[in-house]
């Protein structure tokens, strides 16, 4: 698209949106040469909140909006955290801890902008963990992330933010949005339009995602220039509040039953640890002769959990699932629909074909090939090319 055919569009869309599209179509790396971008449009009166955890992306999101003229604020969530009976922190949450915090305040007074801390802790707790801790117990394998994405910033923090008077929120995801539609980013490697599916189309319009169109190495770089404190600062990989051990985590909240590992025959093979403690298609943590084994299925009736030594038996593929709990990020498109499908977050998305609609939000998928180790709980999320159509929970 070019800059004459973005103008081309109604009226009505020059907003944020078509701002930002124009913006990425002519900003450089040299962030002191860009006199086109910083007069084409006064936004000295458009108010945005930024979402900052302390890390180098959300930083950087924040420099961006400030040098294009935005009235910038940050914001810092306190989220739950671990304690013990006596009320000391187990594990402190990497996203919203006291590091974490001063890290913003830091970048806050570098920018020159104003920050404000909320406290989400106890929605944080029942949205978040809560959801976690439940649908681990079931044998389901959830992600946590497209939960928080959904409830708390798709939905607190956006009514916090509007309820202070901001226009918009902006946070570090890397994705793209144009014309109030979703897209992948350009490092195809950093894209996290798997995490923010669940967004719907009153809610996206309040949003804006600075770095859609960057590599992360020249994120890195426009920190540096910026002189942000936090342009080498590592990248977290672990759930926030679930610190490096997943398996401590669950066995401290759940204290799971132990229980006989048996293969599909029924034959008793060892002893597991908790059936929450295991995923499909996972071969870590069973510590048996003659592996490695890999998880099939569970047996709740008798807490069995279902194992093979065969890395291509049949019943680790499947060519269909079922995904409930839909949300269609525009429409709700005409069936049959084929698609491009994440059924994981660093999955290949493969080709398959929206058959129909089951029930209420829930629809039946048929995969090109069969797809190994297809997991409850997880979000299986749609693609038109770039586009991200919408997503759901595998059941």
């Amino acid at each position: 698209m070019t800059i004459d055919q973005t103008l081309k569009r109604p009226s009505k869309i020059f907003s944020i949106d078509l701002i930002c599209e124009i913006m990425a179509l002519n900003f450089t790396a040299r962030l002191d040469n860009q006199p086109f971008l910083l007069h084409m449009t006064k936004n000295n009166n458009i108010k945005v909140l930024v979402a900052m955890s302390g890390g180098v992306d959300s930083s950087v999101a924040a420099g961006l909006l400030k040098k294009q003229g935005y009235q910038v604020s940050g914001v810092f969530m306190h989220f739950w955290v671990e304690k013990n009976l006596s009320g000391c922190t187990v594990l402190e949450n990497k996203c919203c801890g006291e590091e974490a915090e001063q890290d913003v305040r830091a970048v806050a007074m570098k920018l020159n902008i104003p920050f404000y801390i909320f406290h989400f802790e106890k929605e944080f707790k029942k949205s978040i963990v809560d959801y976690f801790l439940k649908e681990n117990s079931r044998g389901d394998t959830p992600n946590p992330c497209v939960r928080c994405n959904q409830y708390i910033k798709f939905g607190l923090l956006l009514k916090k933010a509007q309820a202070l008077g901001f226009d918009y929120v902006a946070t570090g995801h890397y994705l793209k949005k144009v014309n109030g539609k979703l897209f992948t980013a350009r490092d195809t490697n950093k894209d996290q339009s798997y995490f923010l599916y669940t967004a719907t189309p009153q809610s996206l319009k309040h949003f804006l995602f600075p770095l859609g169109r960057y590599k992360k190495e020249k994120v890195r770089q426009i920190a540096k220039k910026m002189g942000l404190s936090t342009f080498a600062k590592p990248e977290s990989f672990d759930l926030c509040f679930v610190g490096d051990s997943h398996t401590e985590f669950l066995q401290r909240h759940l204290n799971p039953k132990k229980g006989d590992i048996v293969d599909e025959q029924g034959k008793i093979l060892g002893v597991h640890n908790g059936l929450a403690l295991y995923t499909v298609g996972q071969r870590k943590d069973i510590k048996l002769s003659g592996g490695p084994y890999y998880v099939l299925g569970f047996n709740f009736k008798k807490n069995h959990l279902v194992v093979t030594n065969n890395v291509k038996d049949k019943n680790l593929f499947k060519s269909e699932m079922l995904v409930k709990n839909v949300n269609w990020i525009s429409v709700c498109p005409q069936l049959p629909l084929r698609v491009k499908i994440k059924i994981r977050y660093r999955h290949k998305s493969v080709s398959a074909t929206i058959s129909r609609k089951i029930s209420s939000g829930k629809y039946l998928i048929n995969f090109n090939r069969g797809q190994r180790a297809i997991t409850p709980g997880q979000s299986a999320v749609f693609y038109n090319k770039k586009e991200v159509l919408g997503g759901g929970i595998i059941n």
